[in-house]
Formats: C-alpha cells, sequence, structure tokens
C-alpha cells in the first residue's frame, strides 16, 4: 500500500466529517483568507459584492415591479431577500463543483479531512451572504417597513439551508473531481432552475395550475422560502419545512454513502 492509500484509508467518511468539524478553524482561517485575499488592497473589500447586488436588486425591482404591476414597497423586499437567499445557494452549489478540484494541491499534500474544503467553500460564502445581507434592512428603511416579528424564524430556516447546502457541495464535489464535464453542466442546469423559481417572480403571479409543479416539486423553492418568508413577515408552510428537512435527511444518507464509497478515489481522480 503506498502512501497515498495510507493516508486516505484510515478513516472513514464520517470520521472525517467529523474530524473536519473538530478542526472547524481551519475552514473558517482558508474560507476568510479567500474573500480577502480576493479584494486585499481595495478600500471597499468585500462590500464590492454588496454594492454590486444592491445595484442588481434596485435594477430588477424596478423593471419587475412595473412589469407585473407591484407595489414597489411589497415587490423590492421580495425581490430584495430573494436574490440574496439565491445567491447563497447558487454560489454554494457552483463552488461545490470545484471545491476539491481548486484544492487539490493540499489534498495530495496535507494530512487533513476532506470535508474541510467543502467547509471552507461554505463558509467563504456564508460570509459573502451576511455582506450582501446588509441590503435589506436599507431597503425596509427606504420604505418605513418595520423589521418584521417573524424574522427570528429565518434562523432555523438558514440552519437547515446551510445543511442541505453543505451535502449538496459534497457530491457535487466528489462528482465533479471524477467528472469534469459535470461543473458546465451544473452551471446551466442552475441558471434554468433560476428562471422558473419565483426569485424574480412573486408565486400568486402563476396561473391555475401551474403552482405545483414549479412551486411543490422544486426542492430550490423550498430551500429559498425558508429564509424569505419570515424576513417578509410570514411563516413557512409545514409543506416547506417537511420538505426541506426529509431533503436533508436523504441527501446526507446519499452523501455519506457516497463519499465513504469514493473517498480513496478522490485523490487519485485529482
Amino acid at each position: 500500500m503506498n502512501i497515498m492509500t495510507r493516508r486516505f484509508a484510515d478513516r472513514d467518511a464520517l470520521e472525517d466529517i467529523l474530524e473536519a468539524i473538530k478542526k472547524y478553524h481551519l475552514a473558517a482561517t482558508f474560507g476568510w483568507q479567500d474573500v480577502a485575499q480576493r479584494y486585499r488592497r481595495s478600500r471597499v473589500g468585500a462590500f464590492w459584492l454588496t454594492i454590486n447586488m444592491g445595484v442588481l436588486i434596485g435594477a430588477l425591482g424596478l423593471v419587475f415591479g412595473n412589469l407585473f404591476h407591484s407595489p414597489m414597497q411589497e415587490f423590492l423586499p421580495f425581490i430584495c431577500v430573494g436574490m440574496v437567499v439565491w445567491g447563497l445557494i447558487s454560489s454554494c452549489v457552483v463552488e461545490g463543483c470545484t471545491s476539491l478540484i481548486s484544492a487539490d494541491v493540499i489534498i495530495l499534500q496535507v494530512r487533513m479531512p476532506i470535508f474541510t474544503h467543502i467547509l471552507r467553500a461554505l463558509w467563504r460564502n456564508i460570509i459573502i451572504f451576511c455582506h450582501n445581507l446588509v441590503i435589506y434592512p436599507f431597503v425596509l428603511l427606504a420604505f418605513l417597513i418595520p423589521l418584521p416579528s417573524t424574522a427570528a424564524l429565518a434562523i432555523p430556516g438558514l440552519l437547515v439551508v446551510l445543511l442541505n447546502l453543505a451535502w449538496m457541495m459534497l457530491v457535487l464535489g466528489i462528482a465533479c473531481a471524477r467528472f469534469r464535464d459535470l461543473t458546465q453542466l451544473v452551471q446551466n442546469l442552475l441558471q434554468v432552475t433560476f428562471y422558473v423559481t419565483p426569485v424574480m417572480w412573486q408565486p400568486r403571479s402563476l396561473p391555475n395550475g401551474a403552482s405545483p409543479y414549479l412551486l411543490d416539486f422544486n426542492p430550490f423553492y423550498h430551500l429559498v422560502t425558508l429564509l424569505r418568508t419570515p424576513l417578509l413577515g410570514g411563516i413557512p408552510t409545514l409543506t416547506t419545512w417537511k420538505y426541506a428537512i426529509a431533503m436533508l435527511i436523504l441527501g446526507w444518507i446519499f452523501a455519506l454513502w457516497l463519499f465513504d464509497r469514493y473517498r480513496r478515489r478522490i485523490a487519485y481522480w485529482l
């Protein structure tokens, strides 16, 4: 058994994940450095992302608000939270595809849990999400809308969303390490999913009969709803919670099986 094989054969998938969580400071440091390195010597820093997102939200709110004849004080907070949450989801999914590929040097040379690189990408996008979320209170302030009393429900919703994103990133990281073309396929599918998910349009604008197909069977709709609905003053339905939690449980079962089966081959694929 060569050195590389011994390095990946001494722990199973669950042990790898638990060790990565135990050594969370590694992922936190790497993730923070990724963001800092990207905006090194910039006076505004990572808030350039916030500025870009704010301009995009304003433009989309103006165009689609008038297109759908929706009151701006209702539509702009809707699209603001939707775009910020979708930014978190889409970035995690896309970067999950390359999370292991981009860390090939570390994986091949340093004894470190594989799941650390998934946590690194997840933490990096959490930092960006927090920067973009700053736009939300300014939108409320612009229309003199008080912070909804249900906003605290977004915290458990965020936890469920992040746990779902973690298993998605792990599965995609493994699959894309083996089949590199999957990255482009995922990006294209994600772009299509964006248009069929109510991010820029409101669910009530759907014609009768279309809702079960575009909403009930759309996993990304439920993930967005878990965060957006409490921040807009509503409470996510029990169906949404059940769907998201069921997806979390089944997703992690599959991810653990896949990780345990192919973990030892990741180094050779890289």
